[in-house]
């Protein structure tokens, strides 16, 4: 089966359907020409870590739309009213919901769009350029797991970055290791009730969480956390710091020199990344404190400790630690390997492989996250969620999607009417 759409979207995450509420506001017409294709059959935010007392650190005012339009009909409080749960929010008195509540108001987003299309159960495997004689980028062909095709002229990738699995755990097999993005699924096959000797490597929020789930979902499981660093941090929550997650921010942190941007990234570190809710840091610390009282330890931090070598020895594995202090090595057999360990900084490989069929030399996006193309290439391509590195640290984070998407459309417009000038194309979404 093959589509031709103008604007194809690969992902129904919070940033494309921001993009897609912009677009129904903004751009009817170009919305009716709009389609989002999501690999799994439903919406859910961080599926692997949706756990039922997690919380976001956002507030719900930096939901999709109402920093760039608080009349919006697809807000979160209006979500809130449709859901008939208004009042009881309001009574709870946070401004972080829980995150089962926004994965349930992206759901409801999707559903409630009227002219852009979403598709469940579609995968994409790969983007093929389609090159004119002069090497221009004229649109794109992109190939789903069923073997069918869409092609479109503008193209928008935000399906988010490729999980980090360190290369010293490549050698074991891939079902004894659960990273945070695939937690909630593979944790509910594994025997609750077991007395597995769980290892968690990593010191941030997403280690934490699966530690603290684990710890309070296996009863007889002994839980060690694995980290380079001293200990557990909280997050860094100035609102002094917090103002460099403003929208306006991104043009200064844009124009900004290299050495600057990796500072500024470097020292908002654990707004984000390095850093833990004060409430988990507070349960985490208080349940070793009566475990130590009561001589029934289940929860063992070995901090300042590198893994150098992992292997699967007699159907256990087998860690190798170094401490960071002395230099000393010691092994930590373990039955289940949990990886906190984040994302990959590179650009997602979906990303690289179609920069490298455009014969790119690298991957660059402006100001308005479209990806630079080979000079006089009539097709558009725009990166979202990956952009760290020339837009900030929020570029990841719902802070900036409300604005962001304003700006993509907005340049996509723009993009269109000189285009339309040149040579007129628009091509519907076949049946």
């Amino acid at each position: 089966m093959h589509q031709e759409v103008e604007l194809l979207a690969l992902g129904a995450g919070p940033s494309n359907l921001a993009l897609a509420v912009a677009l129904e506001e903004l751009s009817p017409e170009l919305a009716t020409r709009t389609l989002i294709i999501e690999q799994h059959e439903d919406v859910v935010w961080q599926r692997g870590m949706l756990l039922p007392w997690t919380q976001s650190q956002v507030s719900f005012l930096k939901d999709l739309v109402t920093l760039r339009n608080p009349q919006s009909r697809f807000s979160f409080v209006n979500y809130l009213h449709s859901v008939g749960r208004l009042n009881e929010f309001v009574n709870l008195g946070s401004f972080t919901p829980y995150r089962m509540e926004i994965s349930d108001y992206l759901l409801w987003v999707a559903n409630s769009l009227a002219q852009v299309r979403i598709e469940y159960g579609r995968r994409c495997v790969a983007i093929e350029p389609v090159l004119s004689d002069g090497g221009e980028v004229e649109r794109w062909v992109v190939r789903l797991g069923d073997g069918s095709t869409i092609a479109c002229r503008t193209l928008v990738v935000g399906a988010g970055r490729d999980p980090h699995i360190p290369e010293v755990f490549d050698t074991l097999p891939r079902e004894r290791i659960i990273h945070s993005t695939e937690y909630s699924r593979k944790i509910a096959g594994i025997d609750h009730d077991a007395p597995h000797r769980v290892a968690v490597i990593g010191g941030a929020q997403s280690a934490a969480e699966m530690l603290w789930a684990t710890h309070q979902n296996m009863p007889n499981a002994q839980c060690t956390m694995v980290m380079r660093s001293i200990g557990l941090n909280g997050y860094e929550s100035s609102k002094f710091t917090n103002e460099l997650f403003y929208a306006s921010f991104i043009d200064e942190f844009y124009g900004s020199r290299p050495d600057a941007r990796r500072q500024l990234l470097g020292e908002m570190h654990r707004t984000n990344y390095a850093g833990l809710s004060p409430g988990l840091l507070e349960n985490l610390y208080r349940q070793i404190y009566l475990e130590r009282l009561t001589g029934q330890e289940r929860i063992r931090m070995i901090t300042m400790t590198e893994v150098p070598e992992a292997r699967l020895e007699n159907d256990e594995i087998i860690l190798t630690l170094s401490d960071r202090k002395s230099g000393r090595r010691r092994e930590l057999p373990c039955d289940v390997l949990l990886l906190g360990t984040g994302f990959d900084r590179r650009m997602p490989s979906l990303v690289r492989d179609l920069a490298a069929k455009a014969g790119m030399d690298e991957i660059a996006v402006d100001r308005f996250y479209k990806l630079a193309l080979p000079e006089g290439s009539s097709a558009s391509c725009y990166l979202q969620g990956v952009n760290e590195d020339t837009h900030g640290i929020a570029d990841s984070l719902l802070s900036a999607l409300a604005n962001r998407a304003e700006e993509i459309v907005g340049d996509i417009q723009e993009t269109r009417a000189t285009a339309e000038l040149l040579l007129p194309f628009a091509l519907p979404i076949a049946s």
